[in-house]
Order: structure tokens, then sequence, then C-alpha cells
């Protein structure tokens, strides 16, 4: 004579019976399945299910997306950051009557944010800055303009082998 037992499923945020099936919910980010009572405490995830093989008809084939290459971090990099990126923020929202809390509205961003980068406590990442460039029509990016600048750039240095090769051919 067998015995069949019954699965307890226990809530995962107050550990009571769960009666029925489970809810999953998330709450801060994570999914916990939940009894009906603890619901309510975040937002119900709805699980998608497989789709099941047909029968008798002809097989389906899944297509998966070709995959992308990933780009370097080099490959993002148009140049430095000015100095005065902060100096330069402010005097273009001051110049347009704009507030912090106006600015950081219109690039959907967090006023302490601005506020952050005007001071110069926190570099602005790519897609922020680029926000912020479109916004207030400036550059923050310092890049060589003309061809001469950029040849300017390549200022060869010896090295500690180039001078002890220089000083052995001196002798």
């Amino acid at each position: 004579m067998t015995v069949l037992q019954s699965t307890k499923i226990l809530c995962e945020m107050c550990g009571a019976t769960i009666h029925g099936p489970p809810k999953t919910v998330r709450i801060e980010g994570a999914e916990l399945d939940v009894c009906s009572m603890c619901a309510k405490y975040g937002t119900e995830v709805q699980k998608q299910k497989k789709p099941e093989p047909r029968k008798g008809g002809p097989a389906v084939r899944t297509v998966t997306p070709p995959t992308r290459r990933t780009r370097d971090v080099l490959d993002l990099i148009e140049g430095e950051i000015v100095d005065d990126y902060g100096e330069r923020i402010r005097k273009a929202r001051m110049e347009r009557g704009l507030t912090q809390k106006d600015l950081a509205m219109e690039l959907k961003e967090k006023e302490l944010l601005i506020k952050k980068i005007e001071k110069g406590d926190l570099i602005p990442e790519d897609d922020v800055r680029i926000k912020l460039e479109r916004a207030l029509s400036i550059r923050l990016i310092d890049t060589p303009d003309t061809a001469e600048e950029k040849k300017k750039q390549g200022k060869v240095v010896p090295t500690l082998g180039d001078v002890i090769s220089i000083k052995k051919v001196q002798k």
C-alpha cells in the first residue's frame, strides 16, 4: 500500500502554506511565488508558456536571431571629455534660462545627476553626455578639428631602448 504525500507550497514571502496555484510576482527585482495575501506587495508576472509541438503536422523550426558582434569599448571613444565640462553645461543651461530641475526633466534624468555633473564631481556617461550636447547645443568632447591637429597628436617620444641605441651609435 502506497501513501501519496501532498506537497505543500510555501509562500516565499510570509512562509504560509499556499492553497491553490501560487502567484508569481516581482518585488524589488526578484520574482517570488507568493500567496494571494502577499501578491499585493508586488506586480504580477505572466509566465510565457512554451508552444507545444503540433501532432500530425509539419515540424516547426524555430529561427534564432543572428548574433551581433559586440563592439569594443575603444570603438566607442570619440575623444576625451573637455576639462571644463561642468562649467560649459552650467553656462549653456543658464543661457537657455533653465534650472537644473528643468534640464533634468527635459533629459529624463535625475536633478542630482545634473548637479553633480555641473559641479565636476561626476563625468557624464556617453548616453547622458549626448543628451546634454543635443539639449544645450554644446560639444563636450575634445576632438581635433583639422588634419594638422590630428598630425600633432602622433608625437614621437623616444623610448629607453631608443636612447640606448642612440648612445651606442655615438660612441
